[in-house]
């Protein structure tokens, strides 16, 4: 199985879980606030580091049970971010081993392709949140033919730049609402 394959076989599950965090995502809320004291935090690290529920429902479901934005930030910044040191090092040691380059895709994976060529690895990056996730974006990133280093740079600057909107867009929005 090349990566291209690879990438192709993960996006219908990818679009049905973005589908299903979506419509879970008061759920995510909830499992934070059933936790209590530190507990919460840990399943703030461990909810973002799962592909398509991320620091894009994470953080606002932390912040908006009261947890402190600043923990909550770093807390998610780090559990979304781990998992790509991860993917990037498991990509390289799985493509080495089984000569995985570039092929035809998905339109998922095509519209990554017109954002690759377009913006490069820094474009996809920050569009991954949105575009597909980080995750599966790395996944695409190393398909395409990015280095890991650069991979893991432009994603972590990527999910660092997301966690400080997402984090003061929700403070703002919860200061607003009088939550």
């Amino acid at each position: 199985m090349d990566a291209s394959s690879l990438v192709d076989s993960l996006l219908p599950v990818a679009d049905t879980l973005a589908g299903d965090a979506l419509l879970q995502g008061g759920q995510v809320r909830e499992w934070i606030a059933r936790a209590s004291g530190p507990w919460r935090y840990l399943l703030v690290f461990v909810l973002a580091a799962i592909p398509w529920l991320e620091i894009l429902l994470v953080i606002p479901a932390g912040i908006a049970i009261g947890l402190d934005p600043l923990l909550v930030a770093g807390v998610a910044f780090a559990g979304n971010a781990l998992p790509i040191y991860g993917i990037v090092l498991a990509y390289e040691r799985l493509a080495a081993r089984f000569g995985w380059g570039e092929g035809e895709g998905s339109k998922r994976r095509e519209r990554a392709r017109r954002v690759w060529n377009s913006y490069g690895l820094p474009g996809l990056a920050f569009a991954a949140p949105v575009l597909t996730g980080v995750h599966l974006a790395a996944v695409i990133a190393l398909g395409l033919g990015a280095r890991g280093r650069s991979t893991l740079g432009w994603m972590t600057a990527s999910i660092a730049v997301w966690t400080v909107a997402i984090t003061a867009a929700t403070v703002a929005g919860v200061a607003v609402l009088g939550l």
